[in-house]
């Protein structure tokens, strides 16, 4: 696999730090790196205030700059690494789109500026989740932390390239692997509510531990190096995700695509992961069926 590390970049101390995090992948991997700024020209300019032309001039040349800047933080990493810069007039989201066409990785910092000002912030960060043709990595926390890899595995098919991708980095970095399932049984607890004798999870929670087992089973004799350990809890994954991202070098979750995430992320839970979680997050999109 050739296609290069695509990351975003604009000049903040959080797109910073995704270059650093994903120069160590490209040496890691020995994948080749791609640089990114994409800046549209403000729509709406008063009129005889700022002219358009001279805005996209000072946009390309602050844009220019940020490039620079990052070249410095990969060479910081790595004197080998040559990295591509990419300078473009477009709109954020359709651009990482297009970019992800062609990339192993799409990075992303946490917090950004100009052009990439409020791209994790609501339906943007759900948009190009669900848009993206590669895994998304949001890259999240102060220091690089070198713990397992933690995958969320629902039980479905939405779970299947997260699965493959954990595996796959939990490989290369030769960590282990904590494979999550979390469940509820809203229906029973309703039911059960108000009754004198303790509830009987224990059927529900052996069925967990089955679907689990299945959706391991085949990747576990591809990555017979990697070490997992199977997690079931009764909780909603959210928290069951958090609780285990606290020590990860990275938390891997699935979407389904189509602009809106599904399965285990649905709602709240992936953008409360993409906010809160205090290592890297990828989003790994599996292609709809229809």
């Amino acid at each position: 696999m050739t296609h290069p590390i695509v990351v975003g970049v604009d000049g903040s101390p959080s797109a910073l730090q995704a270059v650093r995090w994903a120069s160590e992948e490209a040496v890691r991997r020995g994948l080749p790196l791609r640089l990114v700024n994409a800046h549209a020209t403000p729509i709406g300019l008063p009129g005889g205030v700022a002219d358009p032309v001279v805005v996209e001039k000072a946009l390309r040349k602050q844009g220019k700059h940020w490039l620079h800047e990052a070249r410095r933080i990969v060479h910081d990493v790595s004197g080998d690494l040559r990295p591509d810069l990419l300078l473009m007039t477009a709109s954020v989201v359709p651009a990482l789109v297009d970019e992800s066409l062609n990339a192993s990785l799409l990075v992303l910092g946490t917090r950004g500026l100009g052009g990439f000002t409020g791209l994790l912030i609501g339906s943007t960060a759900v948009s190009l989740a669900g848009r993206a043709h590669c895994p998304l990595v949001v890259v999240r926390g102060d220091e690089p932390v070198h713990g397992p890899v933690v995958v969320g595995v629902d039980g479905t098919t939405t779970s299947e390239d997260a699965v493959a991708f954990a595996f796959a980095e939990a490989s290369v970095h030769g960590a282990d692997l904590v494979a999550v399932h979390a469940w509820a049984d809203t229906v029973l607890d309703t039911v059960l509510l108000g009754r004198s004798e303790p509830p009987d999870f224990e059927p529900a929670q052996q069925r967990a531990y089955e679907t689990l087992g299945e959706r391991l089973a085949g990747w576990q004799e591809k990555y017979p190096e990697v070490r997992v350990v199977r997690e079931v809890v009764r909780d909603h994954p959210s928290r069951a995700l958090l609780r285990h991202a606290g020590g990860a070098r990275l938390v891997v979750v699935g979407t389904r695509g189509r602009g809106d995430l599904q399965g285990l992320v649905l709602g709240s839970t992936g953008q409360h992961l993409l906010h809160h979680a205090p290592c890297p997050v990828a989003v790994v999109r599996t292609e709809p069926d229809s």
